[in-house]
């Protein structure tokens, strides 16, 4: 199989597809591997460590486009690459479609088999490809919340950790998923006051056997969400529904109640957000203000790590490039459940099901659609 790895373009993003050691091991299964001139460069891959690996060096994302059969990215696709897609071609990328109505429909018209890292699924129910960047952005939620809550980043002046005689900042972390158990690790290690709220009495039990009295755990409901919320320092809103919007838990009632210069960092900002004031930024301009309260909504938050984010995606999505490529798109999904639960477009047809719901598309079979493909 052609497998084209072209250069990131969103904003500040500098992560790549595949690393030069992924491309040796497609390189080694007799497939070609064509990288975009650059596309590693911002992290330290050279084109001289991916031509050393076995890849084909090429001038343009329109040429690795042109003559790719599968493309292999991190983020999704933007409006001009979107263009170069057809029905020939396997996307295999973050989409977080639920929210994106020009993408899911820029997607369906090229009729290209879409695959999203964020819905591919493991025997356990979980999201294996979309773990390692959950786990980045939790442990970067603190980090940047903690620098916006500096008083030269307009917040409230205090340290996280707080020092001897004074309290410590107060923070609360909405989900007590991936996401949310990389941030309370790390807030935790910094001292924080930290109040953990879920629906899972399960999670919360969990949180509570590892961390003890070091952590604050609360079944969320709308009452114990809103108290959580208005006493915070640094809100951290880390909610998923695979494949799904996320649900606005926070609303602007109760930015309203929070103190001046407190924090939100909206870390579900790629499935919309779970804040009702929340709307995506970047890393060039990463916050905005609303009812005194500073929001960070980064939608591509592990980008700024981007070394560390391309070397820990790669470890898991490898063996799914490899089986995709190896086994051709269509034979690999029919095998695979858990690789068929990553289809959300496929012959100009929505393939999974939260997607459709949530951009009012007929949801179509995955399976029935591949079975009719040549």
């Amino acid at each position: 199989m052609r497998i084209g790895v072209p250069r990131e373009i969103k904003n500040h993003e500098y992560r790549v597809g595949m690393t030069p050691a992924s491309v040796r091991e497609l390189v080694e299964k007799r497939h070609t591997v064509q990288v975009e001139t650059q596309a590693g460069a911002a992290i330290g891959f050279t084109d001289e460590d991916y031509e050393k690996a076995g890849a084909v060096i090429l001038a343009s994302a329109r040429a690795v486009y042109a003559d790719s059969e599968m493309i292999v990215k991190v983020k999704e696709p933007q409006a001009a690459e979107r263009a170069w897609l057809t029905r020939d071609h396997t996307l295999f990328t973050y989409l977080h479609l639920a929210p994106d109505e020009d993408q899911t429909r820029d997607l369906v018209e090229s009729g290209a088999l879409c695959v999203a890292y964020e819905t591919v699924t493991d025997r356990h129910g979980r999201l294996p490809l979309l773990a390692p960047m959950s786990e980045v952005a939790g442990r970067m939620s603190v980090q940047a919340g903690a620098h916006c809550l500096e008083k030269s980043m307009g917040g409230r002046g205090v340290l996280l950790g707080g020092v001897p005689g004074v309290s410590p900042a107060r923070v609360t972390i909405i989900g007590g998923g991936v996401v949310g158990q990389n941030a309370l690790a790390m807030a935790i290690g910094l001292g924080a006051d930290v109040t953990v709220l879920d629906r899972s009495m399960e999670v919360l039990r969990e949180l509570d056997h590892l961390y003890g009295n070091r952590v604050t755990t609360l079944f969320s409901t709308g009452d114990s969400l809103e108290q959580a919320v208005t006493r915070s320092d640094l809100v951290i809103g880390g909610v998923l529904i695979p494949g799904a919007s996320a649900p606005k838990l926070v609303t602007r009632a109760m930015l309203k109640q929070m103190p001046e210069g407190s924090v939100i960092v909206d870390v579900a900002i790629d499935q919309g957000g779970c804040v009702e004031t929340s709307r995506p930024t970047t890393h060039a301009e990463p916050t905005f203000v609303e009812e005194g309260v500073i929001h960070y909504c980064v939608a591509n938050m592990p980008g700024a790590v981007a070394r560390t984010s391309t070397l820990a995606l790669n470890n898991v999505t490898l063996p799914f490039i490899l089986a995709l490529a190896s086994q051709g798109p269509k034979e690999a999904l029919l095998n695979d459940p858990h690789l068929m639960a990553g289809a959300n477009v496929c012959d100009g047809k929505v393939c999974h099901r939260e997607v459709a719901e949530a951009r009012g598309y007929k949801y179509q079979d995955p399976a029935r659609l591949l079975k009719k493909r040549k």
